[in-house]
């Protein structure tokens, strides 16, 4: 790629970041979130939201605009699989988690605006990259749309369950070292530590072990709200492998923005615990289903 294509791009980079701020806004105005935070944050702290919200949106974009150009599709069949991995990765597999943890602390009927918030944004971006990085008229490449079906049943029958093991190795994992272990954790949610990683995932097994194949599934849900774009996509398997882990840790930097219902220092943990365990098991669907 030359010197202008680079520069082109990295145009078309940041258009595509002041667009998502944009359709952030819009998103938040027409599902009722703006309403619900209007005037809990002051002016400074609104201020600092929109930067980071910008440098989020940068980060986003330029993630998205790598995947649209290593897609063998193009067009709106693109646009459509852009928008079911955007959403299900921005909002479905992380919003998931809220309705369970964050009961107390989010206003009632909270989360559901926020599902409807990511279905804007996603519907109104995901044409709108495409188009912008040049793909709306291009005709995919061969190889495009490869069937699922194809793949033999004994690699549905290993990789399903081994995915599923490794998302819940890593969140546990990450989830009790870097998060759980931190004083400010455990008094946001009411818990304690018990001292060690077993003792943990023991007294999870003991109050709540409903949570063991939920969180199964969620990793599972994930892989398959990506996994149609995923199979589209151009390179080398370790190429594909660390764009997926770009992708999947990409949606934490959404914890950089202030807000009422979550205090700094535990969105400042969190977003160190879900951009390692994320980019680890992007990592791994990259690696494992693009294969």
């Amino acid at each position: 790629m030359n010197a202008r294509a680079i520069g082109l791009n990295i145009g078309r980079i940041i258009l595509l970041a002041v667009l998502l701020m944009i359709f952030f806004m819009i998103g938040a105005g027409i599902s009722g979130i703006s309403e619900t935070e209007a005037g809990a944050e002051p002016a400074a702290a609104a201020g600092r939201g929109l930067a980071m919200l910008f440098f989020s949106s940068l980060l986003q974009a330029a993630v998205l605009s790598a995947l649209i150009l290593r897609s063998r599709e193009a067009g709106w069949k693109l646009a459509g699989l852009l928008f079911l991995a955007f959403y299900g990765s921005m909002t479905v597999a992380s919003q998931l988690e809220s309705l369970v943890y964050l009961q107390r602390q989010l206003p009632q009927g909270f989360v559901p605006k926020i599902f409807a918030m990511g279905a804007i944004v996603g519907a109104l971006f995901s044409p709108a990259a495409v188009f912008i990085m040049g793909k709306m008229r291009h005709k995919k490449t061969p190889g495009a749309g490869e069937s699922l079906r194809a793949w033999p049943l004994g690699e549905w029958a290993w990789k399903l369950p081994a995915i599923a093991l490794a998302y819940l190795a890593l969140y546990y994992t990450f989830g009790y070292y870097l998060a759980w272990k931190e004083p400010a954790i455990q008094a946001y949610y009411g818990g304690t530590d018990p001292g060690s990683f077993p003792a943990q995932l023991a007294n999870t097994w003991a109050s709540t072990p409903w949570m063991f194949p939920f969180q199964a599934f969620r990793g599972l849900l994930w892989v398959a709200l990506v996994l149609p774009l995923l199979r589209t996509l151009k390179g080398r398997p370790w190429e594909i492998a660390v764009l997926m882990a770009l992708f999947f840790a990409v949606w934490s930097t959404q914890l950089w923005m202030p807000n009422p219902y979550m205090p700094d220092e535990v969105r400042s943990i969190h977003f160190v615990e879900t951009v390692f365990c994320n980019f680890i098991f992007g990592w791994l669907v990259g690696w494992l289903f693009h294969r």
